[in-house]
């Protein structure tokens, strides 16, 4: 145990590492008192005494609670990822199966071709070695193909469709780099916001957090034995069940809520951009224009209506989040008759410059069609630079 706590605390992870320290390590040496135990006695007692160690991080966090260190009841929770002890190629997904079934295929063919080549030469004892060969290559790929499926069928057996041939509790998970992975285990730790001290931690081979904040926060309030616990995470632990669940458990969680829409970068306003205001049954948006709300929401393909208070009937649907004006054809207060054109009502030529020449020129303070945010001023000189 001294000899994991010492690797712990010098992020030696590896047990050869450790048996190698063992032994020149003057450190190492007065600490185990000149005992070197080998790579396999060392890794067999991680595996054989997991329970124990679990005793030993829990009878800390009491020793730590009883010197006054854990007195604030407050944590932060968050998961890493650990690489097991099992390579890429011998973890297999539905996806990779596929993928590798797919190259084996392209060999075959490639072969076979080859193989047909030969056969419109003339024969030549070069060109029977290389039959030969391209025999034995087929046979091979044949034997991975039955293997291949076997192992198909083993992973279609399993609950989550995934199995890992060197450490069978280990799986495939997404890192944060892009296109890379690890297999291996997603560890969730809680740890004391004021002294930085591990509270609790559990180990999981679930890749991602969003089912894990509920379990993790109780398993911190029992350990340090208190009514109310506050809770801090990141993004990725946003999930209405396990946020109730907390609350329920007299658990106060505080994390940012996950933007899901693409709203902004389509140039419209987001969610956040409106505010309710229930006594006027109207969303103010952040430019401080009110839209009062008419029908029912939208659904099934249906419009809802909202009213622009100084601008007449806006209206928004499912596909089209921004507020447009909802104008009947023809209805423009400035414009006259209209004309019809490939099944649209637009205004006629001279009833435009009629109205223009009647009306005064002032400023269009009338607010656009539909309310977008302005094009970032890069992509406008992007857009000149392309058409020159």
């Amino acid at each position: 145990m001294k000899l994991y706590i010492y690797g712990y605390l010098n992020r030696v992870q590896s047990s050869r590492r450790l048996e190698r320290d063992a032994g020149r390590n003057v450190e190492v040496m007065w600490l185990t008192g000149r005992l070197v135990p080998d790579h396999k006695t060392i890794a067999d007692f991680r595996k054989d005494n997991g329970p124990a160690i679990r005793k030993v991080c829990a009878r800390f966090v009491e020793l730590c609670r009883e010197i006054g260190l854990l007195t604030k009841a407050s944590v932060a929770i968050d998961g890493n990822k650990f690489k097991a002890v099992n390579n890429r190629d011998r973890n297999f997904t539905r996806a990779k199966v596929e993928r590798r079934r797919a190259q084996l295929e392209e060999s075959v063919a490639q072969y076979l071709s080859q193989l047909d080549t030969a056969d419109r030469q003339e024969p030549s004892e070069t060109l029977a070695l290389k039959t030969t060969r391209l025999k034995e290559k087929l046979a091979k790929l044949e034997s991975q193909m039955q293997r291949l499926a076997a192992i198909e069928k083993q992973m279609l057996a399993s609950p989550d469709q995934q199995i890992s041939l060197t450490d069978p509790d280990s799986r495939s998970m997404a890192t944060s780099g892009r296109g890379s992975g690890v297999v291996g285990y997603n560890v969730q730790v809680a740890v004391d916001t004021e002294n930085h001290l591990i509270v609790t931690h559990e180990v999981t081979n679930v890749g991602s957090d969003r089912s894990q904040l509920a379990t993790v926060a109780k398993d911190a309030k029992a350990t340090l034995q208190t009514e109310k616990l506050e809770a801090v995470a990141d993004r990725g632990y946003f999930n209405g069940e396990e946020i109730l669940a907390c609350e329920e458990a007299g658990i106060t969680v505080t994390l940012p809520k996950p933007m899901t829409s693409n709203s902004k970068a389509e140039g419209r306003f987001g969610k956040q951009d409106f505010r309710y205001v229930a006594e006027e049954d109207v969303y103010i948006l952040s430019c401080r224009r009110k839209a009062q709300h008419r029908n029912g929401p939208a659904r099934a393909g249906l419009q809802s209506h909202a009213r622009h208070e100084h601008c007449g009937p806006w209206t928004t649907s499912r596909s089209d989040q921004g507020l447009a004006p909802a104008q009947k054809p023809g209805s423009h207060p400035a414009l006259g008759s209209s004309k019809q054109k490939n099944g649209q009502t637009l205004p006629g030529v001279e009833q435009m410059q009629s109205s223009r020449a009647s009306s005064p020129r002032t400023p269009d303070r009338s607010p656009p069609s539909v309310f977008t945010r302005p094009r970032p001023r890069a992509d406008i000189k992007g857009v000149e630079r392309r058409r020159m």
